[in-house]
């Protein structure tokens, strides 16, 4: 088990960020959606408490505490006063090690997921995105929503929870990240108190064996009766990590290809990143055209995507994908000014160290950092690099990354199916 502890005393407040290597990357498409509900019933009995107990154990002493399922990681999040810190850790670690995961309890979040399903299928942005999801990664698991679909998890059983935490919850595949007023000796002390009679199993980590993801890039329209059309283009882009060797998530020294990854994160920043961004300047405020219009790109342990998208009204349905476009495809045939690059780079920069104010922050951060296998110091080469991108390397991922991109229309069928 890695701990990682950082000491804040600015505030009596401590936040605990537990991350397992598992999520939603480990599912097959027919279990899709089985981390997710495994998040929702971790934190509802164990083999000595109820859910109510549990519930009342932590509001008593006015703390919170969650389980959260990600494409890449599974987290439970913890923040009290440091006087009640060890408590609650003891707390999170019976939930890690003896769920009960009680029927009645499933059933009941199998609803609820089911409602939120159904729901996501509803709204023009989700569809938009499930669609471009589904075109862009194919057979991976990227290509799912996390909460799965209405036939995977109307299916889930109890079992299926149990082989899932069986399988990735075990202390050499966890990562604790703390941040507040703890001093680190006395951090490693409790979490040697609470885990230290926890030993992983004979057994080899999973390995994670996932299908190529390659760029094949089509167009796909959804016909729906919506107040605006939803338009959204998507480049693959590289992935952080490189694994050495096998394709597995934990057993290979990974490498890092920062130069694209920094390079990419500062053009998704200058397209689509606030009010000044390029995007809302030139097709919400100069046109018109724009319900919404922005652009983001997560960072992901696999091929992630630069994803850029608008809402508008129907009729101007062609013309804001011929908007979205050229503003992409500007960033190859008109190379940054040395001032434009500089803004954006302080952009990122002061965005950054603003995500970092919070224990919370703080110990999601560097915890996220040390599971996907980047370590902790990445949050400094990240800065360095950032500051040290060239216009010449800016060019260079754009004419590479961003040529023809993967298209995800929702609209009136006069409007998409053109």
């Amino acid at each position: 088990m890695v701990v990682l502890a950082w000491e804040n005393p600015a505030a009596d407040i401590v936040a605990a960020r537990i991350f397992i290597r598992a999520g939603s990357q480990w599912e097959t498409a027919q279990q899709a959606g089985l981390s997710h509900l495994l998040s929702a019933v971790l934190t509802k009995g164990t083999e000595q408490r109820s859910s109510l107990a549990i519930a009342e154990e932590v509001e008593s002493v006015g703390a919170s505490l969650g389980a959260d399922s990600a494409t890449d990681y599974f987290l439970l999040s913890l923040k009290t006063v440091s006087a009640d810190f060890a408590e609650m850790l003891a707390l999170a670690g019976e939930l890690l090690r003896s769920p009960s995961f009680p029927q009645q309890e499933i059933d009941l979040e199998r609803r609820l997921t089911l409602q939120a399903i159904r729901s996501q299928q509803e709204q023009p942005f989700s569809i938009a995105f499930d669609q471009l999801r589904r075109i862009m990664y194919g057979e991976h698991p990227y290509a799912l929503s996390g909460l799965g679909t209405e036939a995977s998890v109307a299916q889930l059983e109890r079992t299926d929870l149990q082989r899932y935490h069986q399988a990735h919850f075990r202390p050499d595949n966890i990562v604790i990240s703390l941040s507040g007023r703890l001093q680190s000796d006395d951090a490693i002390a409790l979490v040697e108190q609470v885990f230290g009679d926890w030993q992983a199993p004979s057994t080899s980590l999973p390995v994670l064996s996932l299908p190529a993801i390659t760029s094949q890039p089509v167009r796909a329209a959804i016909a729906q009766e919506t107040q605006q059309s939803i338009v959204m283009l998507g480049y693959l882009a590289p992935a952080l990590i490189k694994e050495e060797g096998a394709n597995s998530g934990n057993h290979h020294t990974p490498s890092v290809s920062l130069e694209s990854y920094t390079a990419l994160k500062l053009l998704n920043s200058y397209l689509g990143n606030g009010l000044s961004s390029r995007l809302f300047v030139e097709l919400r405020e100069k046109r018109g055209l724009a319900y919404d219009v922005s652009a983001f790109y997560p960072t992901r342990l696999h091929p992630a995507q630069f994803v850029v998208y608008m809402g508008t009204a129907p009729e101007n349905t062609a013309i804001a994908l011929d908007g979205l476009k050229t503003e992409v495809d500007r960033l190859r045939t008109h190379p940054f000014s040395a001032e434009t690059l500089q803004a954006a780079k302080e952009k990122i920069l002061g965005q950054h160290a603003l995500g970092k104010q919070t224990n919370a922050q703080i110990a999601q951060t560097f915890g996220w950092y040390e599971t996907v296998g980047l370590g902790i110091g990445f949050d400094v080469q990240f800065q360095e690099q950032m500051s040290a991108v060239t216009l010449a390397e800016i060019q260079t991922v754009a004419d590479r990354y961003l040529v023809e991109p993967y298209i995800s229309l929702v609209g009136p069928a006069a409007v998409v199916k053109e």
